[in-house]
């Protein structure tokens, strides 16, 4: 079994919902077990900044699965789920990033692993230290609560559904 952290990250329609949709849609992923959620957070958008803020979490799950057969597996939940890959950085229904599969390390065109752009998002690190607070970048074994405390948080807020 592999443990392997993941990012879930939504700006549009009911946001709550597709995060909802999302976690049930992994909790029926064949070989994988759910161990972990966070608690959602509410951001303002990263890269492409003028669009509506975003719901974000982090996920840790347990899995039989290769890191490609799990990357396929997500990619069709964000598809289910009316992902349109159309702008880098856009809008989108719900986004799932393979943020760390174990400690293996894998730099394709179709998966990156450690996400590359984890240890510059706020949004990314916050969620996920709150599952695993000595979590550690392979594969140089960096805490990531230390690339946390050089970013800026003041753009995020513990989500209420209200």
């Amino acid at each position: 079994m592999t443990i392997v952290y993941l990012s879930l990250g939504t700006n549009m329609g009911d946001r709550a919902a597709y995060l909802q949709k999302a976690l049930e849609a992994l909790a029926d992923l064949p070989q994988t077990r759910l161990l972990a959620q966070s608690s959602i957070y509410e951001t303002t958008a990263w890269g492409k900044t003028s669009q509506a803020d975003f719901l974000n979490m982090a996920y840790q799950l347990d899995t039989q699965l290769t890191a490609a057969d799990f990357l396929k597996e997500t990619q069709a939940i964000e598809q289910s789920l009316g992902r349109v890959r159309h702008e880098k950085w856009g809008s989108r229904t719900i986004d799932i990033d393979i943020l760390l599969f174990g400690e293996e390390v894998y730099d394709t065109k179709e998966l990156k692993v450690p996400h590359p752009y984890m240890t510059e998002r706020a949004f990314v690190l916050i969620p996920l230290l709150e599952l695993q607070p000595d979590l550690k970048l392979p594969p140089n074994h960096k805490l990531l609560r230390d690339y946390l405390a050089a970013l800026d948080q003041s753009d995020i807020t513990l989500f209420s559904a209200q």
